[in-house]
């Protein structure tokens, strides 16, 4: 199990630490040539993570980062992410979630401190963020929410508003929140049930859920043994309600790259 301290910060790379204490064991495949840096056999996986909180580069290719470093030292479970992601692809998973155009679903959902908090709720004081990560534990989703603190700023200047859901109970979801820096609310997603109603929800298979039960103890963080996910998904919802923008893609491995969504939040306003 690889054991990584997790480093917030802001945009432009004038970045605050805040260490993470646990460990995560996730797995990413080589995806830019940003990721030969990882490419080191001396680096160890926690100074991958690191290279790539620091880089300065669009978050795809700091994931990249940290692609390369799972791939070179647990060849095993990247294929097994592989089949997983190209299994999903060929059932065009998410692809009947919300669209452009579409009126975004309503929620009512806790946040991290047990306040009850509604999609009209975060509307009402502007265009959102409403972005779906699988759980504390995955370094994709801690490097994804790193990149949103870092533009924490700049999405405030713009009126954004910006939500985190997960399928954790609320203590995981806490620690996620303050170990990144966030100052938006995490959202607990209890059962995957709202991201069932998007269609975005997933059972990640017999074999991730056996290489994953190795490091991770799901049914604790979720409070069930079911196995699913979200799949990542970034919608930029406006005021009115409309989604006029969203990222979805089977292959948790990528995600909305912050300027996108910056230039995908102006258009909202």
């Amino acid at each position: 199990m690889f054991h990584v301290s997790m480093h917030a910060g802001h945009r432009n790379h004038a970045r605050k630490t805040s260490p993470w204490p646990g460990g995560f064991d996730d797995r990413l495949e080589e995806t830019d040539e940003s990721a030969d840096m990882a490419a080191d056999q001396a680096m160890t996986f926690e100074e991958s993570v690191q290279a790539a909180i620091e880089l300065d580069a669009p978050l795809n290719e700091r994931l990249a980062v940290i692609a390369a470093a799972v791939r070179r030292l647990d060849a095993e479970f990247a294929d097994a992410v592989d089949r997983l992601v190209d299994r999903l692809e060929k059932q065009e998973a998410g692809a009947m979630a919300p669209a452009r155009g579409d009126a975004m679903p309503g929620f009512l959902l806790p946040d991290d401190e047990g306040k009850l908090v509604g999609l009209a709720d975060i509307l009402a004081k502007g265009p959102a963020v409403i972005t779906f990560q699988r759980g504390h534990w995955c370094p994709y989703c801690r490097l994804n929410a790193i990149g949103i603190v870092e533009a924490q700023q700049e999405i405030a200047s713009l009126g954004g508003q910006v939500a985190v859901i997960m399928p954790e109970r609320r203590k995981f979801a806490k620690a996620m929140k303050a170990a990144v820096g966030a100052e938006f609310p995490f959202l607990t997603d209890m059962d995957n049930g709202y991201a069932l109603s998007l269609n975005l929800a997933i059972w990640i298979g017999a074999e991730m859920e056996r290489l994953m039960g190795v490091a991770y103890d799901l049914p604790n963080y979720q409070g069930n043994a079911s196995w699913f996910l979200p799949i990542p998904a970034t919608f930029i919802v406006g005021t009115d309600g409309v989604i006029s923008d969203r990222f979805v893609d089977p292959d948790y491995r990528r995600r909305m790259d912050i300027d996108d969504l910056i230039a995908a939040l102006k258009r909202a306003r």
